[in-house]
């Protein structure tokens, strides 16, 4: 099977001992190809960096909102000359988070709907973080217009999962998925469409239950996928080949083996 990791940040700081490592464990386990996002102006060239040591690393530069103290107005004018540039597979990471305390929200609209207007200027899709703000990204999509992209991590409604992909946003699952805790997202991944869906580990975070409180890796690529079969009762082999060809379509991913 061939498998992409849709959202993996590959370039963190806990790869540095390792990072060759756990792209050839990557490989190893089917994962082929894994997009790289970024979160702050000054990690754009060590991920650019990091993403030229194998075939198969895409990066994708933005502003993350979890590290707003650390944007400045004038990163969105650098991320333009970046995007001009380098040419990436998308814009991001970047979204709001209304469930930290203590992030201007004004601020976080003014970055993201920045980024949002980049992405559709240069015709890229948007990696977006949406916690506790599902709504109002989906509100941030329709004032900007003429988008694609994908909700990571989605933590939201099944109502909410609609909208987006009547938007052509499709969503990404991860670690989260594997913990039975977890129901809702249990019973949106057991009824969503198949075409909506990207499979990912943003590791080094949201580790599966399988490694609970350890760095994740993008080998657990396949942990997610086996929840996935397992709850839509659908062979491993089918929801691969469909996760598969959304990443490759949306991000433009082509002629890895």
């Amino acid at each position: 099977m061939r498998l992409i990791d849709s959202h993996c940040h590959l370039d963190a700081g806990e790869f540095d001992p390792d990072r060759p490592e756990v792209i050839a464990r990557a490989r190893e386990a089917g994962v082929r190809a894994q997009v790289v996002p970024a979160v702050t102006a000054a990690s754009w060239p060590g991920l650019r960096d990091a993403c030229r040591l194998a075939d198969g690393l895409h990066p994708a530069y933005g502003l993350h909102p979890m590290f707003l103290d650390q944007h400045r107005p004038e990163h969105l004018e650098e991320l333009r000359a970046w995007l001009e540039r380098e040419r990436p597979c998308a814009v991001g990471e970047c979204g709001l988070d209304f469930f930290v305390e203590g992030l201007d929200a004004d601020a976080q609209l003014h970055y993201f709907l920045g980024q949002l207007r980049l992405a559709r200027d240069f015709e890229l899709p948007v990696i977006v973080h949406a916690r506790r703000a599902v709504d109002a990204v989906i509100a941030a999509i329709k004032q900007i217009g003429g988008l694609r992209g994908v909700v990571h991590s989605f933590s939201g409604s099944p109502e909410q999962a609609r909208q987006l992909h009547q938007l052509g946003f499709l969503i990404g699952l991860g670690g989260p998925l594997t913990y039975d805790r977890a129901q809702r997202l249990h019973r949106l991944v057991a009824n969503m469409p198949l075409e909506q869906l990207l499979l990912e580990t943003d590791a080094p975070d949201q580790p599966d239950a399988g490694i609970r409180g350890q760095r994740n890796e993008p080998a657990r690529l396949p942990v997610i996928l086996a929840a996935v079969a397992r709850l839509r009762g659908e062979p491993a082999e089918a929801i691969a080949a469909q996760t598969t060809a959304n990443a490759r379509t949306l991000f433009g991913l082509h002629g890895f083996s």
